[in-house]
């Protein structure tokens, strides 16, 4: 875990400049009107972000595992990103972000085999959780700033 959270820490320093490069109108310009923006997609980062920490940090304690279930549509249009200041949005996706490094870096070895139920029936290890989350952001990434990560998700 220690890895992952200094590779995920490292992207986050490095795409937080990244994107505030990107100018208004291209970061929350809508190609279709049911598409998210790439705005919308870092809101969308922000919301997975927020869900997964729940599940690292409770996932270590929490017996019976607890049940995070998360409908992304829902979260990006409740929280209203393509609405929000972009620089409010890049910020608050590299705070959530590292704060995730944090729990990762600390998380003790023997949490790595506990498991989140995902509200479908699916249960997964945090450790699995915690590289498929890097995974999932750099596809994401892939999305806002185009091939910035050689990666297949899922």
């Amino acid at each position: 875990m220690k890895k992952l959270s200094e590779e995920l820490q490292s992207i986050v320093e490095e795409f937080t400049q990244k994107i505030s490069t990107l100018f208004e109108p291209e970061f929350s310009a809508k190609q279709l009107t049911t598409k998210w923006s790439r705005k919308e997609i870092l809101g969308h980062l922000i919301d997975s972000a927020e869900n997964n920490l729940r599940r690292f940090i409770c996932g270590q304690y929490e017996a019976p595992a607890p049940k995070i279930k998360y409908q992304q549509d829902f979260w990006v249009a409740a929280n209203q990103y393509q609405h929000t200041p972009s620089k409010d949005v890049i910020e608050n996706w590299r705070l959530i972000n590292l704060k995730i490094c944090r729990v990762l870096q600390q998380m003790p070895t023997e949490n790595y085999t506990k498991t989140c139920d995902f509200g479908d029936g699916k249960f997964l290890t945090l450790e699995w959780l915690a590289i498929d989350y890097v995974k999932h952001l750099k596809h994401h990434l892939n999305q806002i700033l185009p091939n910035s990560f050689d990666i297949v998700y899922p």
